[in-house]
C-alpha cells in the first residue's frame, strides 16, 4: 500500500469514509490520474503535473484543485479559506457531497489540466 492510501486509511470516521469515497469517485471520473503522496497528503497528478489533492483538516475534508485560478463554474460551492489561489470543495459529512457538482468540477479541472498554476 502506498503512503497516500495509508494516509486515507489512518483517518478517523467520518473523514476516512469521505476520503475513500472521494478517492474512488475521482479515479472513476478521471481515470488518467495517478495518486501520489506529496506535501504530506494524497495528491493526484496527470502526466506528471499536479491536478488535485485530498486533505483532512480539523473537522472537514478538502478536495483542493491545483489550477483553481482558472475554474469558472460552480465556484460558489468552493472555498478559498484565506488562500490566494487554491480553492477547494469542503466536506464535513457525506450528506454535503453533491456528486453532480463534484463531477462537474472534476471535469472542468480536467479540461484545464494544461493551464499554469496562475492565470
Amino acid at each position: 500500500m502506498n503512503p497516500a492510501e495509508n494516509y486515507i486509511l489512518n483517518q478517523s470516521e467520518p473523514y476516512k469514509g469521505i476520503l475513500i469515497f472521494l478517492q474512488t469517485f475521482i479515479e472513476n471520473t478521471i481515470p488518467e490520474v495517478n495518486l501520489k503522496f506529496k506535501y504530506r497528503i494524497p495528491f493526484y497528478y496527470i502526466d506528471g503535473r499536479p491536478f488535485c489533492y485530498l486533505n483532512k483538516s480539523k473537522d472537514y475534508v478538502d478536495l483542493g484543485f491545483w489550477m483553481a485560478a482558472h475554474l469558472k463554474d460552480n465556484t460558489e460551492y468552493m472555498t478559498k479559506a484565506g488562500r490566494k489561489v487554491m480553492q477547494s470543495l469542503r466536506y464535513r459529512s457525506f450528506e454535503e457531497i453533491d456528486t453532480a457538482i463534484l463531477e462537474a468540477v472534476l471535469e472542468e479541472a480536467y479540461n484545464l489540466k494544461d493551464k499554469k498554476f496562475y492565470k
